[in-house]
């Protein structure tokens, strides 16, 4: 097994690594630089002394702070670690007391992991990453995972630039992407690892919520995804609050645009949704004190002949829609209308090539005559039928009338435990905000008649 010293050299030969200053103990108690990586500097530059890499280490750290991890070579386990040291005085001295215990230190250059980029690991088919982790946060919960080439188009696209690995798609590699340049070689990717002939695992279908759809916006990660799964996708600027602003989609040969709220997960019509542009700074203070709105997009304009949305429901594919826009139907304020069975095709089509690849999905589109737009996805099936919204049983049930509006509604259900069963009283669409804000519930709920 390399010292971990000779392994980093060995994978700054490749690629692009924090700098770093290696220490190992000599004779007398003193210390010998073993390795180094400092930018602007050759591979392994001859420093004077110990004080003098280190200080010049400090000086070029992207965030003017350095680690120090410790380790006996024979050991594969680490020892200590100390994060984010400023000042010499401060180095110096942990430095001082690890080495009298016989350690050998790796003085690293600090690396934010919460610059707005991503940490994960590629390997194989697969590519997998979080935002404001270390690599390690593969082994933890709601993970972002793509098939390998998937996952880098959609990083490239929105961080604007390739990313590159080293080595053979064999190669388990642990990478961190920063909008800035680090490191020693000054690029936006950063090596952490590399392991040769690691055991491969088939590629991934793609699920969110999860924390880079979270990063970004749930309808921003929808759109690139319906795109990356070969979607008709209106052009889109996201304005994020977390990454600069990119752009996705295709022209739709209109020069208005709708400025949409995209917050983290799906909260269907609670946030502003308008035609033409408006101050997005201005929306944020004045919808999103708790910043639960991840980003603001800037949609093109769709001519819409017909529009709605489509589910996966318990007897198969469910479309609706109406008539030109359907802001009205999916807020519940109006009903869906008979669709010409061209655009039905043209929904079921969309459809079929989304859920081919991802599993169920929903979508809401918007139809300009010739063309089917996808202007939101969702992953997931429901067990909305005839009848239901969400199946299952309940002592007691009791009324929602749709009448009072989807506001009302939200209120309503925030007091209504999920043990309680829902009869919803009123005409409202299977694929409208009313019925994804009951199924975001999650109590059995079902559609009852009116009395007059």
């Amino acid at each position: 097994m390399l010292h971990k010293d000779l392994a980093l050299d060995r994978l700054a030969e490749i690629g692009n690594v924090a700098q770093y200053v290696a220490l190992r103990p000599g004779i007398n108690g003193s210390l010998a630089i073993s390795t180094n990586r400092i930018a602007g500097f050759a591979a392994n530059w001859p420093f004077t002394s110990v004080h003098q890499a280190i200080e010049t280490l400090l000086a070029r750290s992207s965030e003017s702070a350095v680690n120090i991890r410790s380790y006996f070579p024979q050991d594969p386990r680490s020892r200590e670690f100390v994060y984010r040291l400023t000042t010499m005085n401060d180095i110096s001295a942990n430095i001082e007391r690890l080495s009298a215990e016989g350690l050998h230190l790796i003085v690293n250059e600090t690396i934010d992991v919460t610059d707005g980029g991503v940490s994960g690991v590629v390997h194989g088919d697969i590519i997998e990453f979080a935002p404001d982790d270390t690599p390690r946060a593969v082994e933890k919960p709601r993970i972002a995972s793509f098939p390998r080439e998937k996952g880098l188009e959609l990083l490239r696209r929105i961080y604007g630039f390739a990313i590159p690995f080293p080595g053979t798609r064999n190669d388990r590699i642990e990478f961190s992407i920063h909008p800035r340049p680090r490191g020693w070689r000054q690029t936006h990717i950063l090596l952490w690892e590399i392991e040769a002939e690691a055991t491969l695992r088939d590629a991934p279908i793609p699920n969110w919520p999860n924390r880079f759809s979270r990063h970004i916006g749930d309808k921003a990660f929808g759109l690139l995804i319906a795109e990356a799964y070969g979607a008709k996708v209106p052009r889109t600027l996201v304005i994020s609050r977390r990454v600069a602003p990119f752009s996705l989609g295709q022209e739709t040969g209109s020069d208005e645009v709708w400025t949409r709220t995209c917050p983290q997960e799906p909260r269907p019509g609670l946030y502003t949704t308008v035609r033409g542009w408006t101050d997005p700074f201005q929306l944020l203070k004045e919808e999103d004190s708790s910043g639960e709105i991840a980003s603001v997009l800037a949609q093109n304009h769709i001519p819409a002949a017909y529009s709605g949305a489509a589910i996966s429901g318990a007897q198969g594919l469910i479309v609706e829609g109406r008539a030109g826009a359907g802001d009205t139907f999916m807020l519940g304020t109006s009903l869906p209308d008979r669709l010409p069975e061209q655009i039905i095709q043209d929904v079921k089509s969309a459809y079929a090539g989304l859920s081919r690849q991802l599993g169920p999905v929903r979508i809401e589109w918007v139809h300009d005559g010739a063309t089917l737009w996808v202007v939101q996805l969702h992953v997931g099936a429901t067990s909305s039928g005839k009848g239901w919204l969400t199946q299952g049983d309940a002592e007691h049930w009791v009324e929602f009338d749709v009448e009072q509006g989807l506001a009302a509604l939200r209120i309503f259900l925030s007091r209504l435990p999920t043990t309680t069963g829902l009869n919803i009283v009123g005409d409202f669409g299977l694929t409208s905000h009313i019925a994804d804000v009951i199924r975001k519930w999650g109590g059995a709920a079902r559609r009852a008649p009116r009395v007059r």
